[in-house]
């Protein structure tokens, strides 16, 4: 069924306004003089039936001319002859109605008491049924609109999953095709004389592309799996940098369950390693750490940088996506601030701290 009939809640509701419109007729009636039970067994069974009448002719009379779509002109006019039609059909059921309970009374209580029902109240009621009509019609435009908006915006949050699902394809693809590259040959070469170290550095990379392509963007991950991803990163750089890269952390156990949006830290890390660790001669240090303050989840990752080279990677495509995504996942809640200060390039994120136990 469609319209306020669509559900049981609607259609009650629906249906308990009509019957206090019947109860309202029954009552006119019986103040103009007419028995209070004649009344009652005339208005309410015809009012409810009318809610049926009016309930389905109006929804589609109103889905087959939507506003905004067709003239104004052309509305009034379906609607207008719709309620017409439909108004003088009821006062037609009502007569006949009226008639079926003239006769059974008379049949079952001859002599029991009813009422007349003239040329002034079918015209009452004709004129009442187009007023009904209409505020039927009113009630059907706004379920129209309302649905119309809803679906609206299941396409918007659609839009929004595919969006970030995009994202998340586009950041993978943003992983530094040198990596791979890189990688692929320091495994080659490890071959020749370390073939230990080889197979541990193809099982990292492995481990590191299996776990990536895993992810979902939609689905944010806990810190300890993030930080099992950067981990896997960079245990693949140490390798290609030897004891050039060194990397720690410092992770408060608050904050290993709290949730982050996928592969927001590895952007960091690789930067760190381009733009910092794979521009100095002497041995630098990646450094990650992350605590959580009441409802706020801060992560730092820092990184050595050559003093007297470049700023160390703050306006590199990494960090800007970074923020970006940080935006779109918490708006204003979220942050992200870098500084490059004695030798050290300082990124740091704040963002809301939630776990899966607090969403649930």
């Amino acid at each position: 069924m469609d319209g306020v009939f669509a559900s049981w809640r609607s259609a009650r509701l629906y249906l308990l306004a009509w019957l206090m419109l019947g109860l309202l007729l029954a009552a006119m009636l019986a103040a103009g003089g007419a028995d209070w039970r004649a009344s009652l067994l005339f208005a309410v069974p015809l009012a409810l039936v009318y809610a049926y009448s009016t309930g389905f002719s109006t929804w589609y009379v109103c889905r087959a001319w939507p506003l905004g779509q067709a003239a104004p002109a052309t509305i009034g006019a379906g609607l207008g002859a719709s309620a017409v039609c439909v108004a003088a059909l009821w006062c037609a059921m009502g007569a006949a109605w009226h008639s079926l309970l003239t006769a059974m009374a008379q049949a079952l209580v001859p002599g029991a008491p009813s009422f007349v029902l003239n040329a002034p109240l079918l015209a009452a009621m004709f004129g009442l049924g187009l007023i009904l009509y209409g505020l039927s019609a009113a009630v059907s435009y706004l379920m129209l609109e309302s649905e119309r908006v809803r679906r609206l915006e299941t396409q918007e949050l659609e839009m929004r999953l595919m969006a970030r699902d995009a994202e998340l394809q586009m950041l993978r693809t943003q992983v530094d095709p040198h990596f791979l590259f890189n990688s692929l040959n320091s495994i080659s070469a490890l071959t020749a004389f370390d073939a230990a170290g080889a197979r541990a550095m193809t099982l990292q990379l492995a481990e590191f592309f299996r776990h990536s392509l895993g992810l979902q963007a939609g689905r944010k991950v806990t810190l300890e799996q993030e930080l099992k991803l950067v981990r896997h990163f960079l245990a693949i750089e140490q390798v290609r940098f030897g004891e050039r890269l060194r990397f720690d952390t410092g992770i408060d156990a608050d904050a290993l369950s709290c949730l982050l949006p996928p592969m927001l830290l590895q952007p960091l890390a690789e930067n760190a390693v381009k733009h910092g660790i794979g521009r100095m001669i002497e041995p630098g240090r990646v450094r990650i750490e992350a605590v959580r303050a009441a409802s706020i989840l801060r992560i730092v990752v820092e990184n050595d940088v050559d003093p007297d080279g470049a700023a160390g990677g703050g306006d590199g495509i990494g960090l800007d996506n970074v923020r970006r995504r940080l935006a779109a996942a918490y708006g204003h809640e979220a942050g992200v601030h870098w500084s490059n200060e004695g030798g050290r390039f300082r990124v740091e994120l704040s963002l809301p701290a939630e776990t899966l136990s607090e969403k649930v």
